[in-house]
């Protein structure tokens, strides 16, 4: 049996929707991650960055065969284009090959993947938002609308403390 790990740190967390894991773990690779994708439902999302301070990512086994079928669940999962699903040994999707094979090969681990969706903002894959840009628009938010944004920054793991986090949850009240 192969083994074919998922990398999370935000919704696959609490919310894996059908993908097949088992317990996460804790001890994943270190990532640059950040609150800067505005993502459906109006939350501002997790993605991995090019650079910047590097945390501690959760990772699981996953219940496939393969990393293609490992690819196809995430990318399922997700709703996303394969481009967008980062994968190891190849490498796509990831600035950190490097790293990534180091603790995977630690791991005894055959295949790994990750959602690989870059940040966004104002309709502008690519661009990162400032924190004061993230904490105006939930500020912003009213009603209803908070629900889904407030709840993603809420359930993000405790070991994901970004730059941003603090901030962020000083205004959803985590």
């Amino acid at each position: 049996m192969v083994a074919i790990a998922c990398l999370g740190w935000g919704s696959l967390y609490w919310n894996p929707d059908g993908l097949p894991v088992g317990a996460w773990r804790e001890d994943g690779p270190e990532l640059p991650l950040e609150f800067a994708r505005l993502s459906g439902g109006g939350r501002v999302t997790l993605v991995v960055m090019p650079d910047g301070p590097r945390v501690p990512t959760l990772w699981t086994l996953l219940d496939v065969g393969d990393l293609a079928a490992g690819m196809a669940a995430l990318r399922k999962r997700e709703n996303t284009k394969s481009a967008w699903i980062g994968r190891w040994p190849t490498g796509i999707g990831s600035l950190f090959e490097a790293e990534i094979s180091e603790w995977a090969a630690g791991k005894g681990l055959d295949g790994v993947v990750w959602t690989a969706i870059p940040p966004k903002w104002n309709n502008e894959d690519g661009r990162v938002p400032t924190e004061d840009e993230v904490v105006s628009y939930l500020t912003g938010l009213q009603g209803a609308a908070t629900i889904e944004p407030f709840k993603y920054v809420r359930n993000a793991p405790p070991q994901i403390q970004t730059p941003y986090r603090p901030a962020l949850a000083r205004v959803v009240g985590a």
